[in-house]
């Protein structure tokens, strides 16, 4: 778990995953010996701070956000949501301006108004997250941020044995999206790849369980194509991984902009469930998360 605890302590909530790319990058340089298969790595300016490993002859793009949660300062001591986070007076929220580190208290007022108590002023603009807190259990991990250092984790640990395939590591998708549509374009344009599935974290439940697998979104806020939906639930029941099926009214990921595009994308939401949404206190079991690791190898090979 080495590798998802740095994953977790990495600086990047949405528009600012920089570090997190320099991350990656340095990740797979220093890995890709070892790995059945070496990638073709793209990046540049033309991908703002995404990457994509391209993999042998590709059928199929796995989508994973490298960003997460967190808050702006705005002035005097106001500070603005990125994304949707949940926010308790207390939670320790870390980050760095022109004068340095910075660790710092969440204060909520009764208005739900956000604010900081630090030493001084911070710099407006810059951005704050959740201090790493990680935990592990014989039977779970937890810390904030597993909402998507998890689905890169599991994604990096793919890539160990893929053959075939693309990797995308993707940004914004916890503030409204913006980069999966010049990814998308990319990966059909020059690979003829058309589907997808999309390494992202769920939530628990009352259909959906820590321990008993990794989860099949069949929908959530947005509907896949039911064919492709199920032509992935046949390959997970061979599989002999764990999983279970989710079905929800609410939540998106990845998958809207695949969907909303101009290109005929198939895409399917597969993932660990996780308890204490969007909080420092995320926590993931175990077995889902290795059942996930698994169940994504399998379709990869076989999709």
């Amino acid at each position: 778990m080495k590798l998802l605890k740095d994953l977790c302590e990495v600086h990047a909530p949405s528009g600012n995953e920089s570090a997190m790319k320099s991350f990656i990058l340095d990740y797979v340089k220093n890995n890709q010996k070892n790995w059945v298969s070496m990638p073709k790595v793209v990046h540049g300016e033309d991908f703002q701070d995404c990457i994509i490993l391209k993999f042998g002859q590709p059928r199929t793009a796995v989508f994973a956000h490298m960003d997460s949660i967190g808050f702006t300062v705005r002035y005097e001591n106001q500070l603005v949501p990125i994304g949707g986070p949940q926010a308790e007076a207390g939670y320790i929220l870390t980050g760095e301006d022109s004068l340095g580190p910075i660790e710092c208290e969440l204060k909520v007022d009764e208005d739900h108004k956000l604010t900081y108590k630090f030493g001084r002023a911070i710099d407006t603009g810059t951005d704050l997250v959740f201090k790493s807190n990680f935990r592990e259990t014989q039977n779970y991990v937890q810390n904030c941020y597993m909402d998507n250092r998890l689905g890169v984790y599991a994604a990096l640990k793919l890539a160990e044995k893929l053959e075939d395939g693309v990797i995308v590591f993707s940004c914004w998708e916890e503030h409204g999206g913006g980069s999966v549509p010049y990814l998308a374009k990319h990966i059909y344009e020059q690979y003829n790849v058309k589907q997808a599935l999309i390494a992202d974290i769920t939530w628990v439940t009352d259909g959906v369980h820590p321990g008993k697998g990794v989860v099949v979104s069949m929908r959530d806020r947005n509907v896949p194509r039911k064919s492709y939906i199920n032509k992935i639930i046949a390959l997970a029941k061979d599989s002999g991984v764990d999983f279970q099926l989710e079905v929800e009214g609410g939540g998106s990921s990845d998958g809207r902009e695949l969907q909303v595009s101009p290109y005929p994308f198939d895409w399917c939401f597969i993932g660990a469930p996780e308890d204490n949404v969007h909080s420092p206190d995320e926590k993931v079991h175990k077995h889902d998360i290795q059942c996930m690791i698994e169940l994504y190898r399998y379709l990869m090979a076989n999709l």
